[in-house]
């Protein structure tokens, strides 16, 4: 992989293992000089993550909408900032610059582009490794959820496990080196019919 997608908060809790595990993160993306696309925000999570990079010599493209230009005030110093006209677009130029996607904590909004990423790449629009940095059980909750869809048979378990999951930065990013992207196309077929 040559960069990957970090979908993430604009907003920082505080949580030094959070802080701890963006710098792990960025510590592995710049060793293996994999650059990070996110959301251009430098405050927040964003912020912590593209400072993280940057300080270490890697590069950060950061995609923001002009209205969100002034509301999570740019980052200005790095490697690329491209402000394109709204979400949407932001979520494409993120997805077509990336070769794979990370969520850690965020709310809304970071919910909100990955899980859009992640029905693309069940539709087969991109074959991007999807993961999610589950720093200190952050999402549990939301993975849990994942399984009760799938026991619940409102999602198939090939498309389940396309979400790779790990609380360890470096071995979250090995797993997505080395992952065989295989969603199951006919994600709408009935399992009680043919």
């Amino acid at each position: 992989m040559k960069s990957i997608c970090v979908f993430c908060g604009a907003n920082f809790n505080g949580d030094p293992l959070l802080k701890e595990a963006v710098e792990l993160l960025a510590q592995v993306m710049v060793s293996k000089n994999i650059t990070v696309v996110f959301g251009g925000g430098k405050v927040g999570v964003m912020g912590l993550l593209a400072d993280a990079v940057l300080q270490r010599d890697g590069k950060a493209i950061g995609v923001i909408p002009g209205f969100l230009m002034d509301k999570e005030v740019g980052h200005t110093g790095l490697t690329e900032l491209h402000i394109v006209e709204n979400m949407h677009q932001r979520k494409q130029m993120m997805n077509d610059l990336c070769d794979g996607i990370i969520m850690l904590p965020g709310g809304f909004g970071t919910l909100e582009e990955f899980f859009e990423v992640l029905t693309w790449l069940q539709l087969g629009l991109h074959h991007h490794p999807v993961g999610v940095l589950n720093v200190n059980g952050f999402y549990d909750n939301l993975l849990k959820q994942m399984d009760v869809m799938v026991e619940q048979r409102f999602l198939k378990p090939l498309n389940r496990q396309l979400v790779i999951t790990s609380a360890d930065a470096v071995e979250l990013v090995n797993l997505m080196e080395n992952v065989k992207i295989e969603p199951d196309e006919v994600w709408f077929r009935d399992r009680n019919l043919s």
